[in-house]
């Protein structure tokens, strides 16, 4: 049960597991048990970064010690794709080439490895120059660091004006756009991204798959849940909110799954859509998820859906 992503040869679970609570609301133990559970289950990618978890003041890095930790533990490095960003932890908060190169070494490091599946530049950085940068990306592929590259945070101008350079100059390409997408965010990514998606190719991960939580339903009616997420949901406590939980209720009910994974069930319907991202701070919570992976909406599911987030 996988997916290809389009122009590379990465075949993806219909789940990416996110490794943004590995280190903050997941200390080891618990970030092992899941990566377990989730290789256990088929999982396939896990998406982290050098900025994870740095708001927690201790300088990044937290979720890709953990990972490589993991992974040298178990010796399952060649069982999972590693996919890691840069550009957001200072100092290489940049899209120099030098930060660049020297971002993705301090990463191998930390990951514990000498390859890293699909490499980010986590958001654009206008003051730099998107042509220098495109170039040291495409330099760590030739040298092997890293097998395919990526963008997150992008406009849709600037991720086709990057597409057009690399084209251009034989560089390796972005085969992929991570965007943040979900049931009660739709606009940005369906106005600014799915067609050019499409149009040259990219697979599209989408992160906040499950909208920090609330697409479970554990914040319903202003349930008081002890999450580091919580305050992040109170945006979609309105009526559309409501109106979305309901229908993803009904459809989940009908299914027999949770309210979750429905909603990454939906995300696996949409344009250029080829896996979402979402994690898990517990195996309980994970094993809440993994359903996505075989449920197929049908028409009237994916129409009420559609509805209910319009």
């Amino acid at each position: 049960m996988s997916t290809r992503l389009p122009g590379t040869d990465l075949d993806l679970f219909p789940l990416v597991l996110g490794g943004n609570v590995f280190g903050w609301s997941a200390d080891e133990e618990a970030s092992f048990a899941v990566l377990d559970a989730f290789l256990a289950a088929g999982g396939t990618m896990v998406d982290t970064a050098d900025a994870y978890a740095r708001w927690l003041g201790r300088g990044g890095g937290e979720s890709e010690t953990i990972l490589g930790a993991w992974m040298a533990a178990r010796g399952s490095r060649d069982d999972v794709l590693v996919a890691t960003k840069m550009g957001k932890l200072p100092p290489y908060d940049n899209l120099r080439p030098e930060s660049i190169r020297a971002a993705c070494d301090d990463s191998l490091r930390r990951l514990r490895t000498d390859r890293i599946d699909l490499y980010y530049a986590h958001q654009d950085h206008l003051d730099d120059d998107l042509p220098a940068a495109l170039e040291a990306f495409d330099g760590l592929v030739r040298s092997g660091k890293v097998r395919y590259v990526a963008a997150s945070n992008f406009t849709g101008a600037r991720l086709a004006e990057a597409l057009d350079l690399q084209a251009a100059n034989g560089w390796a390409p972005f085969v992929a756009l991570q965007p943040h997408y979900n049931l009660v965010e739709r606009d940005e990514y369906e106005n600014e991204y799915a067609h050019l998606c499409l149009q040259r190719g990219l697979g599209t991960l989408p992160y906040f798959g499950l909208a920090r939580g609330f697409l479970t339903g554990k914040y319903r009616g202003g349930s008081d849940v002890p999450s580091v997420r919580a305050e992040g949901v109170v945006e979609y406590a309105d009526e559309r909110g409501e109106r979305v939980l309901s229908a993803l209720q009904d459809v989940a009910d009908g299914r027999g799954v949770s309210m979750g994974a429905i909603a990454l069930a939906w995300l696996r319907t949409r344009p250029a859509v080829v896996a979402p991202i979402a994690s898990a701070r517990t195996v309980e919570q994970l094993v809440d998820l993994l359903p996505m992976a075989e449920v197929e909406l049908d028409e009237s599911e994916e129409s009420s859906l559609d509805a209910a987030s319009a």
